[in-house]
């Protein structure tokens, strides 16, 4: 029996990419996980390859309304809750001065409020587990590029989110982890590519199995400790 066993994880943007490697790898240990994503065929199959009694719960982040009914068919469905994995978020690459107010909004949406609001929602069932939390961030992050100024505005808004949680919940035993990722093969980097107008190779690129690795041996270490933040980029610099 492994050391998650029986517990139950969320894990955002679990249909495909890192969300779905994180959802797997936790599954692979006991985890019970609650797959969430905007398109159910995409997330059934993820359901099944988990197995484990996963569930999938078709949502838009981008909706409020949405992210309600989330957390009251999680209050419905499940006693609690162990880990929260927000792993979901969007990219569009634009300069500064062509870059519209409603793609600003649009980035601010998702990468910033749903997980601001999901795990607002959730925060009691949470406390009452003394889970943890993982938010999968991204190095620009830390540190924005040109022709992604509303994207890494909303990764240094989702940072101080979690810093400023953890500051709050680390009394009630609720450890929070950020995740500072640069290029990993995905579909959303595919498309980052395809925008960039490169050649994608994702060989040369993080796997997602690699980020979902670090997570595990995250949220398994001892009590006595907490892992804040952790920053991981290719072996192989090709961009």
């Amino acid at each position: 029996m492994t050391l998650l066993a029986n517990q139950v994880a969320v894990v955002t943007g679990a249909n495909s990419g890192i969300g779905k490697a994180i959802a797997l790898a936790l599954a692979a240990d006991g985890v019970k996980v609650c797959l969430v994503g905007r398109r159910m065929e995409a997330l059934q199959p993820v359901a099944k390859q988990a197995s484990n009694g996963s569930v999938c719960y078709q949502t838009d982040l981008g909706l409020d309304s949405n992210i309600s009914a989330l957390v009251a068919n999680l209050k419905r469905d499940v006693k609690g809750i162990d880990i929260l994995v927000h792993s979901a978020g969007v990219i569009r690459l634009c300069s500064f001065e062509c870059a519209t107010p409603d793609l600003l909004d649009w980035h601010y949406k998702v990468n910033v409020r749903a997980p601001y609001l999901l795990t607002q929602g959730l925060l009691p069932m949470i406390k009452a587990r003394q889970g943890q939390i993982v938010f999968v961030n991204s190095t620009a992050g830390l540190r924005a590029g040109a022709n992604a100024s509303q994207y890494a505005s909303t990764k240094h808004a989702l940072k101080a989110v979690a810093d400023s949680l953890r500051e709050e919940v680390n009394a009630d035993g609720v450890r929070v982890l950020s995740l500072f990722l640069g290029r990993t093969a995905s579909p959303m980097q595919a498309s980052v590519h395809e925008m960039e107008h490169r050649k994608y190779s994702p060989e040369l690129l993080m796997q997602p199995e690699d980020v979902a690795a670090v997570v595990i041996n995250a949220v398994t270490l001892s009590r006595t400790a907490e892992v804040t933040e952790v920053s991981m980029r290719p072996c192989v610099k090709s961009y």
